[in-house]
């Protein structure tokens, strides 16, 4: 089975909130609920990986010095296996803004379970809300 892997990152505003991005249209797993973030590339670690994307999806910038991690996902989906290092992030430059046509929305920890979300991302939501 092919590995995938994938960085993301829980972006936590002032009022204790996380950033969901919803996928769009035309995209695998279009109108789950996720973390922002995406696939580690050759020769990149997993917080150059979000640096980069976080800038390309959300345009904002932040530094590997502000990425704590925080757990990771392990999942089979049918065709692939995903591994996943999820951060935590309270310091970056910028607003977050949709720049690949999704839907942004933040959320209370408490209220993610309502946003459905990849299978691969619903154990982080337990961590996230104990953690917060």
């Amino acid at each position: 089975m092919k590995m995938v892997l994938v960085s993301a990152v829980a972006l936590i505003d002032v009022d204790g909130r996380v950033l969901l991005a919803q996928r769009p249209p035309g995209k695998s797993m279009a109108g789950l609920w996720e973390f922002p973030g995406g696939k580690i590339e050759q020769g990149e670690t997993p917080e150059a990986a979000l640096i980069r994307e976080l800038e390309e999806e959300l345009g904002i910038d932040t530094w590997a010095s502000c990425l704590a991690p925080l757990t990771f996902a392990s999942h089979s989906y049918d065709d692939f296996h995903l591994m996943m290092p999820l951060f935590a992030c309270r310091k970056w430059n910028g607003t977050p803004r949709p720049k690949e046509g999704q839907v942004l929305k933040w959320v209370k920890p408490e209220a993610m379970r309502e946003y459905p979300m990849p299978a691969a991302d619903i154990p982080l939501i337990s961590i996230l809300r104990d953690w917060l």
